[in-house]
């Protein structure tokens, strides 16, 4: 991964990672680059719980699966990481790079990235403070669900048609709940496994 692609990364965690007193977010953040002349391109993709990363991905890996990276998580999502498809991951993001090399009229023959940042804000009394959704492109804010989780802002009029798909009967729904309410149950669990591990005083 070229040293600016991985820049661009660990400034979009770090940027994400900062929550309201008292309260605990579950954040995921995915990287595609691509490498022409080198194969597919590379995916990328971590979990974190807090400042803490709980789960990590990358396709250049043998075994092409997702790996607890703390022992609260291990057990807790073993089936989940078991039936991930990380291969149709892989290739989501790949059909995506291709519709926006298209959409922009540019050239295979360059390096391109597409980053995606996803999760859930929760207060101490455990509701929702925040939900989140980006999408960017080369390093440039590209799409981005809004705080009332209904609607999206757009950067350019090519990010304006996916936009329009998205606005499709059900699909902004479909981000409003799982945010709203999956992100929400998986992050409280979580927050409840980790404290069963901390040692006893």
């Amino acid at each position: 991964m070229a040293p600016q692609t991985l820049l661009l990364l660990l400034l979009g965690a770090v940027s994400l990672m900062e929550t309201w007193a008292g309260s605990h977010s579950l954040r995921y953040f995915d990287t595609s680059v691509s490498r022409p002349g080198r194969g597919e391109p590379r995916l990328i993709s971590v979990g974190y719980v807090d400042d803490t990363q709980f789960q990590h991905f990358d396709s250049d890996s043998e075994s092409w699966r997702m790996k607890p990276w703390s022992p609260w998580v291990e057990q807790e999502e073993q089936k989940h990481w078991d039936t991930w498809n990380s291969k149709d991951s892989a290739k989501n993001f790949q059909a995506c790079l291709t519709n926006l090399l298209s959409h922009h009229n540019q050239s295979q023959g360059g390096s391109h990235t597409i980053q995606r940042t996803y999760g859930c804000e929760v207060g101490q009394d455990g509701h929702l403070i925040r939900g989140f959704y980006r999408l960017a492109y080369d390093g440039e804010d590209y799409l981005a669900l809004n705080e009332d989780l209904s609607s999206w802002t757009v950067a350019d009029s090519v990010a304006q048609i996916i936009q329009q798909y998205w606005k499709a009967p059900g699909v902004t729904k479909l981000h409003r709940v799982h945010l709203e309410n999956t992100c929400v149950e998986k992050l409280l669990r979580y927050l409840e496994s980790r404290k069963e591990t901390l040692p006893r005083l």
